[in-house]
């Protein structure tokens, strides 16, 4: 098992070129080491996405507005992992407000390709093999996107499942804290310790299967490996039961809404944000509430079409992402795939294994019912066990 020490040797062997990391706190998670609980994951290192508070680091979002101000306590989740016995290393670097504007942070599997969204520290800190697990969100595609690229398992909790307490927020309606891991199992393992969810591994799996074309141009080698693995599932074509451009574009509406509330204080400081950001708190200050209700009953409608259609089937496999990382650090790469789907609040795993002709990670995701999150990881494990 990996350990602080370890983790420390990796980070200083990784960092001058990955740049994954906003502040380690080495005496701090030695200390936590010698002190943590004999819980599951005792003495076990983890990143933190620095829109997520541990006592005593700053949570400075990857803003200037919020450069050095030392968090009181710890979040929700961080708390749930001391608990099991785990160990905060330090902050993983995140895009601005959990948005657009990309940090300094690389690609571990090409340095010259973006490594996603806003979980972009954590999922390269995982890949980089400098800890087995570290902390996420998702508001839009923020976790799934890269872990897809950076070739790492990821989890995004149902909408209202985990405490978001601690955590800088975008859009109420639609953040979700998350995890990182380089398997399925480890994430499997972490779940169990924050909430209890164990792996269902039922001897017959029922998924479907869902392209996302609709919704964008997808790269054919993720076209070929998603049929691949639905053909070693067994998998069916996924009915039109929900119209996915329709919740993209809800989606879009709640977030921007949302967010022009969220981060009213810090709107008041244009100056300070990037213009990614500032677009969108201007797009939020400009939706109507009748926009903003007629996007959440859209929503509505749709989650229990597909809730009732989740009680049948264990998950929808489909693309995490549009394709293998993009080339280029000025962007993240597109986030429309996981739009439909954090709309309506359900949980999301993202299978790694995959690779494209270049050997650059295409990640998979397995999408559940909230109240069927044990079954939903027995199929993640399953179609892992295909890719391998």
């Amino acid at each position: 098992m990996t350990t602080v020490e370890d983790a420390l040797v990796r980070l200083e062997q990784t960092e001058p070129e990955i740049r994954a990391w906003v502040r380690v706190d080495a005496d701090g998670a030695r200390a936590a080491a010698r002190q943590a609980p004999e819980g599951p994951l005792h003495g076990l290192p983890f990143g933190v996405k620095d829109i997520i508070d541990v006592a005593g680091l700053p949570t400075e979002c990857g803003s200037p507005l919020r450069r050095s101000r030392a968090a009181e306590g710890d979040a929700w989740l961080v708390d749930r992992l001391r608990r099991a016995g785990a160990v905060p290393l330090g902050k993983t670097v995140t895009t601005e407000f959990a948005y657009f504007q990309p940090g300094p942070t690389r690609n571990p599997h090409s340095l010259a390709h973006t490594p996603g969204g806003s979980s972009s520290g954590s999922a390269a800190a995982v890949a980089a093999g400098v800890v087995p697990l570290a902390l996420g969100s998702q508001t839009a595609g923020s976790l799934t996107r890269p872990a897809s690229y950076c070739g790492v398992a990821g989890y995004v909790a149902p909408v209202g499942a985990w405490s978001t307490r601690g955590f800088t927020g975008l859009s109420p309606s639609l953040d979700a804290p998350g995890l990182l891991a380089a398997r399925v199992a480890d994430l499997a393992a972490a779940i169990e310790a924050v909430d209890c969810t164990r792996v269902e591994d039922p001897r017959v799996i029922r998924v479907l299967v869902w392209r996302g074309t609709e919704l964008a141009d997808i790269d054919p080698a993720m076209l070929d490996v998603l049929e691949r693995t639905a053909r070693a599932l067994r998998a069916d074509a996924l009915d039109p039961v929900v119209s996915t451009p329709e919740l993209a574009d809800a989606h879009a509406v709640v977030m921007a809404y949302e967010a022009a509330s969220s981060l009213a204080a810090e709107a008041r400081h244009p100056e300070s944000l990037s213009g990614h950001l500032n677009e969108l708190l201007e797009r939020g200050r400009k939706t109507s509430d009748e926009e903003y209700r007629a996007a959440l009953s859209t929503a509505r409608t749709a989650r229990a079409a597909v809730l009732e259609l989740l009680t049948r089937v264990d998950a929808i496999l489909g693309p995490a992402a549009t394709g293998p990382a993009p080339r280029g650090l000025d962007a993240t790469g597109n986030p429309v795939l996981s739009r439909p789907w954090q709309l309506l609040g359900l949980p999301v795993v993202t299978v790694p294994g995959h690779r494209d002709p270049h050997g650059m990670p295409l990640g998979l995701q397995l999408v559940g019912h909230p109240d069927r999150v044990g079954r939903l990881l027995g199929a993640a494990r399953r179609a892992e066990e295909s890719i391998q």
